[in-house]
């Protein structure tokens, strides 16, 4: 019989350890190493995130988090939202509070100033009173207490947005944190004491209404970040001057890869000719790959009829991102959420026989979400979007080959170009209301998923709660060339959508049966995934996907024929060239043409006449010598073929 005064923990690397019911997560780590100890920021047990000095309570998957922990940065910058709510409490003392969460780059708090506006002289003081703070090394503190006594206390406080938010709150699972002179309804987790945060800097502010509601209160939202050591802060602050100099905003403008027009509509991109070279260049690339796997191509409308996405279920899950139906005569119209529907329906369109799965069916499918014109932003957060859709209808004998398949695609994307790849495996929580189908399928395809990544080899983390409404899913997140991650590819094992369609094929034994479906989309979408790439190369892409691969410079109008023969020869070949053959100083062309980051300058003058050559400059390189016009042909196409990357 299992002994009730002791806990199992198992950590990590399959490892466990027996500790006394009441230990802490601290002096496990203690028990592990005293510099752990002193490194440690709080602990995850059974996938929550539990402060380091409470008690553990309950046996289960242990892991104790460092700063190299997002569990650890998360209650790292949560205890440093505390921190700026404490510090402008300091300041000024008929503050409200909002909420204060930890974020992917930091934190923020939502406050009331009243009729106070906040400067960037006030953002100083803030700043430099949470500093002040932190240097008293104050202990959070947890406080479990009745929510009558929360909501007497936060009364007494008169803190109406904390009693709004006690209103969804059930008795019993109320708990205050305290550090120094504040105190704030909170879950927590929270790291020690504040001496933990060494190197603060509040970023910016901006307007936030309280629960996202237009007809709330406008409250003031403070960004920041923090860090252990100093030398952290600083490391991010030139990330962040590189990141500006990155700006796909700043840069799709400049190199004329997208714009968003107020007459056309806000959130609503439109390719320019530089950026439809590139997103189809991109879309080639993938769909010869597909091809290549046994993909079969569809294309499907811009709107489906609101029925459709009823039975898929995207209409109650997601109807406050998608817009409202379209009245035609007797029926209503939806502006396509989701492509999966429609490939359901085209499965659907004839029987299939075992002998048929699977059937691969692709899509580069357009997509409209609504989004609040307060989270816009250039081609990372639209509202009209491509997704690269794919949908595979197996049996179960087929699905852990075809999931390899998915991931070795998605893998092969994100490797050319460069792109390291971090797993997520997204599995769903005990909210019943957030997800679709059968518990049963839903641990099978959680377990199928979790097979294949373990077969490969690969190393992943798990998140609860992360999945979609239909079926766990495998996340990719790159790191791009700053280090700056992004969650983009996805493979989706879905048991539900074939349930609510009535999918079938017939079987050997002449049956009807199941298909089981996985969704795919290594880009995740065109848009996002472009506007990630422009930064990940700062605008110097490789030369297979250049929109302008080269740049004929005669030095004078005497050459301009030579250059029109030259662009003959090498538009034959495929390649995307131009001439600059205004008259104008050919170091002015240069500039031009290394502002515009085109990989190759080809200068023509006397010398290159005379042996039908050109004299190569390269971007950021400069003069590389003197090419016979066949063999610099050749070293182009040798660059495009192989997928080259660009030197850093």
């Amino acid at each position: 019989m299992p002994d009730e005064n002791k806990l199992e923990l198992v950590l990590p690397d399959g490892s466990k350890r027996i500790v006394n019911t009441g230990t802490t997560g601290y002096q496990v780590a203690e028990s592990i190493s005293p510099r752990l100890a002193r490194e440690a920021l709080s602990v995850t047990l059974n996938n929550e995130i539990l402060d380091l000095n409470r008690e553990l309570p309950a046996s289960g998957s242990f892991k104790i988090n460092t700063w190299d922990d997002e569990d650890g940065k998360y209650a790292f910058w949560h205890s440093s939202a505390h921190l700026l709510a404490e510090a402008a409490q300091e300041l000024y003392p008929d503050v409200r509070f909002g909420i204060g969460p930890a974020i992917a780059t930091g934190f923020y708090y939502d406050m009331d100033f009243g009729d106070r506006r906040i400067t960037p002289e006030d953002m100083q003081r803030i700043e430099e009173k949470m500093t002040e703070l932190a240097r008293a090394k104050a202990e959070f503190t947890r406080v479990e207490i009745s929510k009558d006594e929360a909501i007497t206390y936060f009364r007494e406080k008169n803190d109406p947005y904390k009693l709004d938010l006690l209103k969804d709150l059930e008795d019993g699972t109320i708990t205050l944190y305290k550090q120094g002179n504040f105190t704030d309804l909170c879950r927590g987790p929270h790291i020690p004491n504040t001496d933990r945060v060494k190197a603060i800097k509040l970023m910016s502010l901006a307007g936030a209404y309280w629960r996202g509601d237009s007809d709330s209160k406008q409250l003031t939202r403070i960004y920041g970040v923090s860090f252990p050591k100093k030398s952290m802060l600083d490391e991010y602050l030139a990330l962040l001057e590189e990141a500006k100099k990155r700006d796909h905003k700043k840069l799709g403008k400049e190199l004329g890869i997208y714009m968003i027009d107020s007459m056309i509509g806000t959130g609503l991109p439109v390719w320019l000719p530089n950026g439809t070279i590139l997103r189809r260049t991109l879309e080639a690339f993938l769909r010869d790959e597909q091809v290549d796997r046994g993909y079969q191509e569809v294309i499907t409308p811009h709107i489906g009829n609101l029925s459709l996405y009823k039975t898929s279920g995207h209409y109650p899950y997601y109807a406050d991102s998608q817009y409202d139906p379209i009245k035609v005569d007797d029926e209503e119209y939806l502006l396509k959420p989701m492509n999966c529907p429609h490939h359901h329906r085209i499965y659907s369109n004839k029987m299939h026989s075992y002998r048929d799965l699977p059937v691969r069916l692709s899509e580069f499918g357009t997509v409209y979400r609504y989004e609040q014109s307060g989270e816009l932003t250039g081609l990372t957060r639209v509202r009209g979007f491509t997704q690269d859709d794919a949908h595979i209808y197996c049996t179960q004998d087929q699905l852990k080959d075809e999931i390899k398949n998915c991931i070795e695609l998605t893998q092969l994307v994100f490797s050319t170009f460069d792109m390291p790849v971090d797993i997520r495996l997204s599995y769903r929580d005990d909210d019943e209301t957030k997800f679709g189908g059968d518990a049963e399928y839903w641990e099978r395809a959680q377990k199928e998923i979790r097979d294949v990544v373990d077969e490969m080899g690969l190393d992943y983390t798990v998140a609860h709660g992360e999945a979609s409404f239909y079926g766990p899913k495998i996340d990719f997140i790159i790191r791009d060339a700053i280090g700056r991650k992004w969650q983009l590819g996805t493979v989706q094992v879905d048991y539900v959508m074939p349930e609510r369609f009535d999918l079938t094929y017939v079987g050997a034994d002449n049956q009807k049966h199941r298909p089981v479906i996985i969704h795919r989309a290594p880009f995740g979408s065109m848009e996002r995934f472009v506007s990630i790439l422009i930064e990940h190369f700062a605008g110097n892409f490789p030369l297979w996907l250049s929109p302008v691969q080269a740049v004929l410079i005669p030095v004078s109008d005497a050459f301009n024929a030579l250059c029109e023969d030259y662009l003959k020869a090498l538009k034959k070949e495929g390649m995307r060239v131009e001439i600059n053959d205004r008259s104008e100083q050919i170091g002015a062309k240069i500039r031009e043409a290394e502002t515009s980051k085109v990989p190759y300058m080809l200068i023509v003058g006397d010398k290159e006449k005379q042996n039908r050559s050109v004299s190569v400059r390269k971007h950021r390189k400069g003069d590389i010598g003197q090419f016979a016009l066949t063999d610099l042909i050749n070293r182009l196409k040798d660059e495009i073929n192989n997928k080259v990357l660009p030197d850093n």
